[in-house]
């Protein structure tokens, strides 16, 4: 089963800053890209953040763009965002997720469990 585990989350004053980790384990086939999503309550989820791990394209939502940088290490099945000039409006709950795509099988995605970001104003 594959898994991932984000890490990274909590309460940090405006303007300061945040790297996410999200792990992967357990048998990984093609992934077709992985990206940071978040969800403020109330709110739609919302795409910040994307890369592809065989390329390392990026994309982001126009909201973030230059204070969110995504990253991978392929190496260590790991896909990190750091967070800078963190604001009272970014404060959501951020999610993993991954799409996958086998050679000899069904597309699939799957999402970790959620780390919180909290920016008092």
């Amino acid at each position: 089963q594959v898994q991932l585990v984000e890490s990274g989350g909590g309460l940090v004053q405006p303007g300061g800053s945040l790297r996410l980790s999200c792990v992967t384990s357990g048998r990984v086939p093609r992934v077709n890209g992985m990206g940071w999503y978040r969800q403020a309550p109330g709110e739609e989820r919302e795409l910040v953040a994307s890369i592809t791990p065989a390329g390392g394209n990026t994309n982001y939502t126009d909201s973030v763009k230059g204070r969110l940088t995504i990253s991978r290490d392929n190496a260590k099945n790991t896909v990190s965002l750091q967070m800078n000039s963190l604001k009272p409006e970014s404060t959501a709950v951020y999610n993993c997720h991954a799409k996958y795509k086998p050679v000899y099988g069904h597309a699939f995605d799957t999402w970790g469990q959620g780390t919180q970001v909290t920016v008092p104003s």
